[in-house]
């Protein structure tokens, strides 16, 4: 059993009516889903002259990510553990060759362009702003109609919707706005009877086998089961909301997978109701979650100097929350604009790839005055 304990200056509530004097900063263990502190300081825990050591608060510019002409050596990672794998990647021709993931499934958000998507289990047409989900195992090829960028997530457990509990079925968003592909018993891939030879790149233990078929691989023309390609476009989501609390990050969560979940910002109205409530994220401590957030479109209200494209990344062990500028614009504004994808990861994750390349150094001196 839980038992809250009360000492000294408190609000009533959490993230309400905050003792004049000082800022509400809250420990939570499993995410927000286990024991809790919340602590009531005299000054902001980011406020720091300094840090001497690798654990800080870092941002990533992933607009500085060069265009690839090749889908498998243009996706560049940028933070991974055990779990998972975070990378980006842009490019504008079609694939000359299909390709087969065996490390893990692949969810692909769609930051910029339109195209089309072939796989097994038919064809799927993308645009921006689109969550791709494709299992492992699946055969698929991207043919873009326009330069294509993407935020990739490859994933080596399965993944999945999220519990609603009392919500009930249709909240966030309607299970029937998900999308799978259409397949008409024709070709499914542009590529049929072009040519007389096909490839297929299969990626297992991070290596790349090449297979040649004197055919076109992708020849599905049924299917039926349990287990396909989905998509499902941010504008389908519809946030949960409370104009009178702030509600914790978990609140938006879109995908689920073994040790950490994917989240959906999108534009909603503050916290409005109730002129004493917190309209920004409240400081934190990340202790048992790393935090990452892919900022894509809009103005990102609990931040200064975030830019579309642009990633945080606030690891296990030292404090984040609003920067000064964000607390004072909120105190007006009554509506975010902002989409942006969080991924937090129960594992700890380490700059892989290129992260270093593209890493603002000093982005941690943001929250000082």
């Amino acid at each position: 059993m839980n038992i809250p304990y009360v000492q000294g200056v408190t609000p009533k509530q959490a993230h309400v009516s905050i003792p004049d004097g000082t800022v509400e900063e809250e420990i939570g263990r499993n995410g927000f889903f286990g024991k809790y502190a919340h602590l009531y300081r005299a000054h902001p825990p980011t406020a720091w002259s300094r840090i001497e050591g690798n654990l800080k608060p870092r941002a990533f510019d992933l607009n500085r990510i060069e265009a690839s002409g090749d889908f498998i050596q243009g996706r560049k990672p940028f933070l991974s553990n055990q779990d998972v794998s975070l990378q980006f990647v842009t490019f504008s021709k079609p694939m000359s060759y299909f390709f087969r993931n065996a490390d893990g499934d692949d969810l692909f958000f769609v930051h910029g362009g339109t195209g089309r998507l072939e796989t097994d289990y038919g064809v799927l047409n993308y645009r921006k702003g689109d969550y791709l989900l494709i299992p492992r195992g699946t055969l698929y090829r991207f043919e873009p109609k326009e330069a294509s960028s993407f935020l990739v997530i490859e994933r080596f457990s399965e993944v999945g919707f999220p519990g609603k509990g009392m919500l009930g079925q249709h909240a966030l968003f309607d299970p029937a706005v998900v999308e799978i592909p259409l397949m008409n018993g024709a070709p499914i891939s542009s590529m049929d009877g072009s040519q007389s030879e096909y490839e297929v790149r299969i990626k297992r233990n991070q290596e790349i086998t090449r297979v040649f078929y004197p055919f076109c691989p992708l020849d599905s023309v049924g299917w039926k089961g349990t287990l396909s390609v989905l998509k499902i476009n941010v504008e389908d989501i519809r946030p949960v909301l409370s104009d009178r609390y702030h509600l914790p990050p978990s609140a938006h969560t879109t995908f689920v997978a073994n040790q950490f979940v994917v989240c959906s910002f999108l534009p909603r109205p503050l916290e409005v109701g109730d002129e004493k409530a917190l309209r920004v994220p409240f400081y934190h401590s990340n202790i048992d979650f790393d935090e990452v957030i892919f900022y894509h479109a809009g103005e990102f209200f609990s931040r200064s100097g975030i830019l579309e494209g642009m990633v945080t990344f606030h690891p296990q062990g030292i404090q984040h929350g609003p920067q000064k500028k964000a607390v004072e614009r909120s105190r007006e504004a009554k509506y975010t604009n902002e989409i942006a994808v969080m991924i937090d990861t129960k594992r700890p994750l380490q700059v892989s790839g290129c992260g270093a390349s593209f890493e603002n150094q000093d982005y941690w001196k943001s929250w000082q005055s």
